[in-house]
């Protein structure tokens, strides 16, 4: 039994139909990525998965249960954790106080501040900042700070959203490097990325997303060879 499954996912924004009969599986431990350009309707299917967009058709379903239809934070509860595209922080707050936003299911302030130190240990960068304004940050430690928020709530599974959108190269790496690190911890993703390189090189399997629509589905290795990858998606002539 997949932790995730996709059935059939039609999702409209009033008439635009932006998701067509998506089908897709996320089994416990891997890290999938959905692969394509902008509009594609890849972070309007993770959108849809948190139940922040309802669909009209279809099924989400998690660990055999479906889910569809329930309030994100009924589906939160229920283990997916999602970091928004653009990590939408608290500015006005300090790093601690975005931390321990995500801390709503924990109980007793103890239990916040043991995980909020595991946050710290994986995370030094946002140590060093504990309080300081989440606004002042840099781009990519306010990536960490939203990956932090997500993950206190020890989540099943973890949407993240163009994780490197705008970032330096050198973060770029650092980032992934933290993807591949909380999944080595426990952690399945279902990963977003335009930087499909990048995405194919951390993932176990992929899915590519055309005009809302499932194009191609094959393993991370098999889709880094296939030609249109190449030349749509990594640039190569």
């Amino acid at each position: 039994m997949a932790l995730l499954e996709i059935q059939d996912l039609h999702t409209f924004y009033g008439h635009i139909h932006a998701l067509k009969g998506i089908h897709l599986k996320v089994d416990d431990g891997e890290v999938v990525t959905l692969v394509g350009s902008n509009g594609a309707g890849k972070s309007t299917t993770l959108r849809t998965i948190s139940g922040m967009v309802r669909p009209r058709i279809g099924k989400v379903i998690l660990q055999g249960r479906d889910i569809t239809g329930l309030k994100p934070h009924e589906i939160a509860a229920m283990g997916i954790g999602h970091v928004p595209e653009g990590r939408r922080i608290f500015p006005r707050l300090t790093v601690l106080e975005n931390i321990e936003m995500g801390a709503w299911n924990l109980k007793g302030r103890k239990e916040i501040q043991a995980r909020a130190e595991e946050m710290f240990v994986m995370f030094p960068r946002l140590k060093e900042r504990v309080a300081q304004k989440g606004g002042t940050l840099s781009g990519g430690e306010q990536q960490m700070l939203a990956i932090a928020r997500a993950l206190m709530s020890s989540p099943r599974i973890l949407l993240l959203d163009e994780p490197s959108m705008g970032l330096a190269p050198v973060l770029v790496e650092q980032i992934f490097d933290i993807i591949q690190k909380i999944n080595k911890q426990g952690t399945t993703i279902l990963l977003v990325e335009q930087n499909a390189l990048m995405a194919l090189e951390v993932a176990k399997r992929g899915y590519v997303l055309q005009s809302g629509a499932i194009a191609l589905s094959d393993s991370a290795n098999a889709l880094m060879e296939n030609p249109m990858i190449r030349k749509v998606y990594l640039g190569e002539n």
